[in-house]
């Protein structure tokens, strides 16, 4: 009788059940399953994790889309609800020179001034309540719509114009961007006592808005409260 060789029962894997391999498969399917959990979920929180952009930080005192700045500044005109349209004392009034007209404004706009001057040049109105961002932030906004950078306190200071109304002390800047092609703004803001400011800004290419400029500086004299 020949004897069985023992090498045969070392090499020979042993044998496992059915049944171990069923739940080694369906640990391996919970695994995965897991896995593919915690990747939606890793989805979805990046997708929440987002900033979003405040609406308060896209506005200048123009009711113009402007470059995003500090937060604060009064938002975007376009998808955002007007502010409540000052009435009473509260409201501000003007003389319009002759030749000129005022169209009611929309959105951000209180109203829009159409100089008879040719080219393009344009007047509008913005109130907003409280500070609106402050007027250096406000400033540099403008400057940089045309191009121009930012400027500090001191030179605020030295570029400011203050005209004496009726409705109280006007701020008044004027800046010519640099280049070519001219762009020019004339702006003038001013607070009322209900808390609100106003923002009066004439813009467009340099020569027309030149030709506008002082039938627009009689318009900001002419401010007065209703």
């Amino acid at each position: 009788m020949s004897q069985r060789n023992p090498l045969l029962k070392t090499l020979t894997p042993p044998h496992r059940p059915s049944s171990f391999i069923s739940k080694a498969s369906l640990l391996a399917g919970a695994g995965l399953l897991t896995l593919a959990a915690l990747g939606c979920n890793r989805d979805q929180v990046s997708h929440y994790r987002v900033p979003k952009e405040s609406a308060a930080a896209r506005l200048d005192g123009t009711g113009q889309e402007a470059p995003s700045g500090p937060m604060g500044m009064p938002p975007a005109d376009g998808g955002m609800p007007a502010p409540p349209r000052p009435s009473g004392q509260g409201s501000l009034k003007w003389s319009l020179p002759q030749g000129w007209s005022e169209v009611p404004g929309e959105g951000m706009r209180f109203a829009t001034f159409k100089s008879p001057v040719a080219g393009k040049n344009e007047a509008t109105v913005v109130v907003l309540p409280g500070a609106a961002g402050g007027e250096l932030a406000n400033v540099n906004r403008w400057r940089g719509q045309i191009g121009l950078g930012p400027i500090d306190e001191a030179a605020l200071a030295a570029a400011r114009k203050v005209v004496n109304t009726k409705a109280g002390a006007l701020n008044v800047y004027d800046f010519t961007s640099e280049g070519q092609t001219k762009s020019r703004m004339v702006a003038g803001l001013i607070s009322t006592p209900d808390g609100n400011t106003w923002f009066l800004k004439l813009t467009g290419d340099a020569g027309p808005v030149a030709k506008a400029k002082p039938d627009f500086m009689r318009i900001l004299e002419s401010l007065r409260l209703d």
